[in-house]
């Protein structure tokens, strides 16, 4: 099998040949390195760690066949930089936090390892995981490999989890981690043409992920497919007594799951997650996975979630408040990056010179808009408030969910578009990327993004199902039933090789 087929195929097509002792992990991982070095032009690896891929797939291949095998044996995935990684400089696309190496490893990516997954490196991101679009990265952006048809205009891959959907879209890796604040998984991966996955909040550990907004982070899989979303959640989730708010709940075996049929499911239509034009490629892509979904014996009901119209500010006030309490921590004394001082400046200027070098323009704009929010007489009027929103917004999904199981949205209200071409002015229409995506985080909600097509300029469009707590399993089984249906197949040109 030639380098370019290796590298197209998913992680459950990778563990079945090199089960078969077809291929060998240290072949397939020689053919992402390959890939990856080819594949530069999109700017998703930002750090390369290819010696300690070699030596993973060489203790791979010594181990496959054999009792000691574990579940990723020999499959190569790339981790968002988000993802403290041991003795691998870890930097959440920050210039503040430059050439940090941390000296221990995140609860996910330790599960991974244990499970003989191999690392190809670290992906580029939106810094501290705030945007959408992967442009407020240190790196610069990552580029999308889809381009609208008869156009070389370069697009966004997402965000913040960019350089995962770009790299997993591009075949430069089997799989990704993400992670989702407010859609950071499942957008770019509607973005990119595949599949990504935000699990209950609770079900991976946070621990050793950089923090953005701790009651919203959530770690999660971008795959090529379903199936691989499966194994990989699997492998990633877990109770972990290092994070409070890690779930002491059984893992399902997720790909067990798969294959049963969907008759008589209830899957809920939300008419406030509707688009505004109605004949939009996205709404007939909406429709579409509709009729598909009827014809496999499932029913669609509409159902009302009414506090939907302020889940965006709602989130835009929580999440900032959270980061700016969880960035204070960096402050040029104990890591990362320190200002230069003058003879006489305090250590309240070194503060200040320091977050004011070492933060970029949306990483501060978040900061300051979460700091007024809990400020002496703002705190009750913003903050307190959004929090009783999102209580309404969580009991709105509760009382849907007693007679549903799922509920089907856009994932986004558009297709990707260039970069550079939203949020320099106005930084509320990056905001409104998140509309679809973000009330599942305000619920805790698992939630998958899956391509449904191509919209009339060439380009991927997703659609999301949303479950309620822990019901992954039923929401997989849901996805790989329509993934089947729709049997998307397209893939984006391989112009950047």
């Amino acid at each position: 099998m030639n380098k370019l087929k290796l590298t197209e195929l998913g992680i459950k097509e990778s563990i079945d040949l090199l089960n078969k002792k077809e291929i060998s992990a240290t072949e397939l991982t020689n053919a992402y390195i390959q890939k990856i070095e080819e594949g530069s032009k999109l700017n998703a690896f930002i750090e390369k760690t290819f010696d300690k891929a070699l030596m993973q797939a060489s203790a791979a291949d010594n181990v496959i066949g054999t009792e000691a095998q574990k579940a990723l044996c020999g499959v190569p995935l790339g981790i968002k930089d988000l993802f403290c990684c041991k003795n691998i400089k870890t930097q959440a696309a920050s210039d503040i936090l430059r050439n940090f190496v941390p000296p221990y490893e995140s609860t996910v990516t330790q599960k991974l390892w244990n499970e003989q997954a191999i690392m190809l490196g670290k992906l580029n991101m939106d810094e501290f995981a705030m945007g959408s679009s992967n442009e407020t990265s240190i790196y610069g952006p990552a580029i999308n490999p889809w381009k609208c048809t008869g156009s070389d205009e370069s697009l966004t891959p997402g965000g913040s989890s960019g350089g995962s959907s770009a790299a997993v879209a591009a075949n430069l890796c089997a799989g990704a981690t993400g992670t989702d604040t407010g859609g950071s998984i499942r957008q770019p991966a509607a973005f990119t043409g595949i599949v990504g996955l935000k699990p209950t909040y609770g079900r991976c550990s946070r621990w050793g992920i950089i923090a953005f907004a701790s009651s919203f982070d959530q770690a999660g899989p971008i795959t090529k497919n379903v199936t691989d979303s499966a194994i990989m959640l699997k492998a990633m989730s877990g109770f972990d007594p290092l994070d409070s708010t890690s779930a002491k709940i059984e893992v399902p075996d997720y790909e067990q799951a798969l294959g049963k049929d969907i008759k008589g499911l209830r899957i809920g239509l939300a008419k406030e997650y509707s688009l505004q034009k109605s004949n939009s490629e996205a709404n007939r892509k909406l429709e579409y996975a509709i009729s598909l979904l009827k014809d496999l014996g499932a029913e669609i009901v509409e159902v009302s979630l009414p506090h939907t119209e302020f889940a965006l500010p709602t989130y835009y006030v929580l999440a900032p408040a959270e980061a700016s309490s969880n960035l204070a921590r960096y402050d040029g004394v104990r890591y990362g990056h320190r200002a230069n001082l003058d003879t006489n400046d305090s250590i309240i200027e070194l503060y200040e010179k320091t977050r004011s070098e070492g933060f970029g323009t949306e990483v501060k704009r978040r900061i300051l808009i979460g700091t007024y929010v809990l400020s002496s007489g703002y705190y009750d009027a913003y903050y307190k408030r959004a929090q009783k929103v999102r209580s309404l917004i969580k009991n709105d999904f509760d009382q849907v969910f007693k007679k549903i199981d799922l509920i089907l949205t856009p994932t986004t209200p558009t297709s990707a578009f260039p970069l550079g071409s939203k949020g320099t002015q106005d930084p509320v229409e990056m905001y409104m990327n998140d509309i679809f995506t973000v009330p599942a985080n305000l619920a805790g909600l698992p939630a998958l993004s899956l391509p449904v097509g191509l919209d009339e300029l060439g380009l991927p469009l997703g659609v999301q199902l949303i479950g309620d707590n822990w019901q992954e399993p039923l929401l997989l089984n849901t996805a790989f039933n329509l993934e089947n249906a729709l049997d998307f197949e397209r893939k984006p040109q391989n112009w950047w090789a």
